[in-house]
């Protein structure tokens, strides 16, 4: 019976798995002439109009990078809701930003986004639990199996989303930096920002782009 059990945990369990939230980098690049040492004071600004999923990305992002010693600020101050990435704009808007003291600028954009719908057998297994166990009464046995013999199988959308991260000299606004992520079955814009601003940290580090304390 133990076993049964431990089967049945362990296949619930990969049910879960299965379904769960995930991000992941799927690459990056590093230009040569990015600035030795890496950079320490970004502006970060997600492109998108819907208001808290970009407040809620850039704040995070900011919170873990200021966490490790990298100085970071929203884009809200410098490109309010509404701004219009206009010509007339650009020469502004890059002032403003070097005025503030940022040497890079990094971006975040959501590339596409997919729907997988993919099937889900139901349970099978075959574990005895051999004599002591419900071997000793047929109705015992019966209705231990019973929900197991009838979990019929279903089928379960993934949905994915692509994400690019630019990161850009200030000064020359060159693209020194750049990286694509994908996430899985994101539960909330919460839950998804947090692990996604870890993500992205490790992987500046990991790039040499940043350099945290």
């Amino acid at each position: 019976m133990r076993k049964s059990n431990s089967i049945v945990a362990l296949l619930l369990l990969a049910m879960v798995a299965a379904c769960a939230p995930s991000t992941k980098i799927t690459g990056s690049w590093k230009a040569p002439q990015a600035k030795a040492g890496g950079y320490s004071n970004l502006f970060v600004t997600a492109l998108t109009e819907q208001l808290v999923a970009r407040q809620t990305i850039e704040n995070d992002i900011d919170a873990i990078l200021e966490k490790d010693g990298i100085t970071a600020n929203s884009s809200f101050d410098i490109i309010p809701p509404g701004f219009k990435a206009t010509p007339e704009n650009k020469d502004q808007t890059v002032k403003a930003i070097q005025d503030a003291g940022h040497d890079a600028i990094l971006t975040v954009a959501l590339l596409d986004q997919t729907s997988e719908t993919r099937y889900v057998p139901g349970t099978s297994m075959y574990s005895p639990m051999g004599y002591g166990g419900f071997y000793g009464g047929f109705y015992g046995y019966y209705s231990y199996y019973n929900p197991i013999m009838y979990d019929p199988g279903y089928y379960a959308t993934d949905k994915n989303y692509y994400i690019e991260m630019n990161l850009y000299d200030a000064q020359t606004q060159a693209l020194v930096w750049s990286a694509q992520s994908e996430t899985t079955n994101p539960t909330s814009i919460e839950t998804f920002s947090k692990a996604f601003a870890q993500a992205v940290e490790y992987q500046m580090v990991k790039d040499g782009i940043i350099t945290t304390k």
